[in-house]
């Protein structure tokens, strides 16, 4: 494969994210799920309006992987008191990485994530966390061979149906 390039996504890249979001939501998640819940959860959590909201917000960020000028990719980062529960200032929360299952086993996933161990380091922060679907063990031995352990569980509504996420975390730098 050529060169993948990550960039910065900005609010004129709001379609992109659109495009992006769903079709990689979908793609990880439909099997498991009804229709009913999946087209709920895509048509709420990927509108204009939400979307705009979240790039508008300082506390997050997304960022596109691009290869040959097609969006493969995403991820979306919270810090402070943009991030979905721990609210903690010395931590970065992964909210999203996700990758068109064209491009998996690419290195995809490794380099949005590299990009946010960049940015943890940048912030200062002495860990990053994230959530992930317990049925998802494809995104758990990603995570587990990047160095993150387990240390609570929360639930996820997708539709009318709750899910256990594993709370994953790694230490970056405790004597900070």
């Amino acid at each position: 494969m050529g060169d993948i390039v990550i960039k910065k996504v900005t609010l004129n890249d709001i379609e992109a994210l659109q495009e992006i979001g769903r079709r990689t939501f979908y793609e990880t998640f439909s099997a498991g799920n009804t229709e009913e819940n999946m087209t709920k959860y895509l048509e709420e959590g990927f509108t204009s309006e939400k979307l705009t909201a979240e790039l508008n917000n300082e506390g997050s960020s997304f960022y596109f992987a691009i290869f040959d000028n097609n969006v493969i990719g995403y991820l979306k980062l919270n810090a402070g008191q943009s991030q979905t529960e721990l609210q903690d200032n010395k931590a970065l929360e992964i909210e999203r990485i996700y990758v068109l299952q064209a491009f998996h086993g690419k290195k995809v996933g490794q380099l949005l994530y590299e990009k946010a161990m960049q940015i943890a380091t940048q912030i200062n922060a002495h860990y990053v966390w994230l959530g992930v679907w317990e049925e998802n063990q494809r995104a758990i031995n990603f995570y587990t061979k990047n160095g993150f352990v387990e240390f609570d569980k929360h639930i996820f509504k997708l539709g009318d149906d709750e899910q256990t996420d594993i709370m994953m975390k790694k230490i970056l730098n405790s004597d900070k």
